[in-house]
């Protein structure tokens, strides 16, 4: 924050600058995804507290009596207003408490920390695969006037192919068919457990690494044919340097974007694909606390996807404008 006097006329005159850098990056960078996750889970928070079914319920059975549920409701604070009740719940969260689990009568961090090693296995698998393929291939498509049919059928494709639909036919043809590998379970062991999520890391990177490819192949083609490129070709520069100092440098924004929200999003859709393969991770936790309105843990999971999100994209945004000098003169 900037302080100047102003030596116009008496008396002098204290002016503030919002505009500071360091302010500026402090409120994007710290201030705003703090109020962002603050409104997101205050949302999911009160979402899950108005959505139909009674826990009380849920946990006591239908022939509970009135003043039994209204006991149980009293100890787990739901007639508390609800601004209340989330003030107690984020502050629980803020010191590691995240409440306990109404199905599993346990702390809602004891049924996370063992599941969490499956969950990012999972995403770190489907993410060297998407980025892998998504890179490689949009490559290829971008630079290649020959392949890029090709290439943007099997984008085309993958993106047409739901996560379910894939997971179906994998299972059906390389787990049953042939029995390359297993049908479902996490395994045991780091090397079993990984032979295990070959199957689920491919299912849940199919539509990502499509829309990857397809966003790569055009960002890559449409600075190939950029005029300044041309003419760097035509001067008989070497096709490699014009490659690596105008078209992939230009194009590098919005492939790294699209690269970090596709990563971003791969813990949400583990939800689909851990359930099918029977991997006890953070999906199927997530999606067992929904059908038994277990809302402490559908809002510790839905809180951790949502901060995951958010970090992620506040770490692109920083490094968009590490790439682009455009966008700090802008700031």
């Amino acid at each position: 924050m900037s302080v100047s006097t102003s030596t116009a006329g008496p008396p002098a005159r204290l002016r503030v600058s919002w505009r500071h850098p360091v302010l500026s990056l402090a409120v994007t960078y710290v201030v705003s995804p703090v109020v962002t996750v603050l409104c997101a889970t205050f949302l999911l928070f009160a979402v899950l507290a108005l959505s139909p079914g009674d826990p009380v319920a849920q946990l006591l059975g239908p022939h509970a009596s009135d003043s039994a549920r209204a006991a149980m409701r009293a100890r787990l604070g739901l007639d508390d207003p609800l601004p209340e009740r989330y003030w107690h719940w984020l502050t629980g969260a803020l010191h590691g408490d995240l409440g306990t689990s109404l199905t599993y009568r346990q702390p809602v961090s004891d049924l996370l920390v063992p599941r969490l090693l499956s969950t990012l296995l999972l995403v770190g698998m489907s993410a060297v695969l998407i980025l892998v393929a998504g890179l490689l291939l949009g490559g290829i498509g971008g630079t290649s006037p020959r392949w890029r049919p090709l290439v943007n059928v099997v984008s085309g494709l993958g993106i047409a192919v739901p996560a379910f639909v894939a997971t179906t036919l994998l299972i059906s043809v390389f787990a049953v068919s042939l029995g390359w590998f297993p049908t479902g379970g996490a395994g045991s062991g780091l090397a079993d457990r990984l032979w295990h999520l070959v199957l689920p890391a491919v299912a849940l990177s199919i539509g990502y690494a499509a829309y990857l490819i397809q966003l790569t192949s055009s960002a890559i083609g449409e600075e190939a044919a950029a005029e300044h490129v041309v003419t760097g070709r035509g001067r008989g520069l070497p096709r490699s340097w014009v490659f690596r100092r105008h078209i992939l440098r230009n194009a590098a924004l919005p492939v790294l974007t699209a690269s970090g929200l596709t990563v971003a999003g791969l813990v949400a859709g583990t939800v689909v694909v851990e359930p099918a393969f029977g991997i006890d991770g953070i999906g199927s936790l997530l999606i067992r606390s929904v059908s038994a309105k277990d809302y402490p843990v559908v809002t510790a999971v839905s809180a951790l996807i949502v901060t995951v999100f958010v970090v992620v994209t506040t770490l692109l945004d920083a490094g968009q404008h590490l790439l682009d000098p455009r966008l700090r003169e802008g700031r």
